[in-house]
């Protein structure tokens, strides 16, 4: 190197140390105020979920003693069903969602003799729980799904259910029943 290129080489290596020390100092500062704005700039976030989400009332109506079928009926299938632990069912609930806490559930179903033995896991919220962390700043109404008597007087049941009896008799079947056609033609 010629003595005429040094102060260019040296003037470079700091100015890069420079940039390189308010760089490292930026990143300590990375607060909410900075995330807002990255996240702002990220065009697209994918949502992530995964497993079957398991509501605080169905687990109430989980009791020991219960089948295989039942427990799925409940639940569902199982995210999780190991050959190795032929006994046990695991529920797993996993979310990520931009502008919303990451949710994670775990419910975990012991059988023995394909009973239902014992289960435990996480405190699952309810169903209106649920929707209110996913929801981020909104709120919703669960409405109301119990109609008033006065609602119900409006349905007088005989006129409701005579076009269903007409109707679901003018779709029944003509041949008796257990009698099914040939699958293949006489010969």
């Amino acid at each position: 190197m010629s003595a005429l290129s040094r102060p260019y080489t040296r003037a470079y290596r700091w100015g890069l140390a420079a940039v390189l020390v308010v760089g490292a100092g930026a990143c300590s500062s990375f607060d909410q105020a900075t995330k807002g704005a990255a996240d702002f700039i990220t065009l697209y976030r994918p949502e992530v979920v995964q497993g079957n989400f398991v509501s605080k009332e169905q687990v109430a109506v989980l009791q020991p003693g219960m089948t295989r079928l039942q427990v799925r009926d409940i639940l569902g299938t199982p995210l999780l069903s190991s050959l190795f632990h032929h006994d046990r069912w695991d529920y797993v609930f996993t979310m990520k969602r931009q502008g919303v806490d990451f949710q994670h559930y775990r419910l975990t179903a012991y059988f023995k003799d394909d009973v239902l033995e014992r289960f435990e896991g996480d405190e699952m919220p309810s169903e209106t729980e649920f929707v209110q962390r996913i929801g981020g700043d909104r709120t919703y109404k669960v409405p109301n799904l119990e109609a008033t008597e006065e609602q119900l007087a409006k349905f007088p049941p005989a006129a409701a259910s005579a076009p269903l009896a007409a109707a679901s008799a003018a779709m029944a079947p003509s041949r008796a029943a257990g009698s099914y056609p040939p699958l293949e033609p006489a010969r």
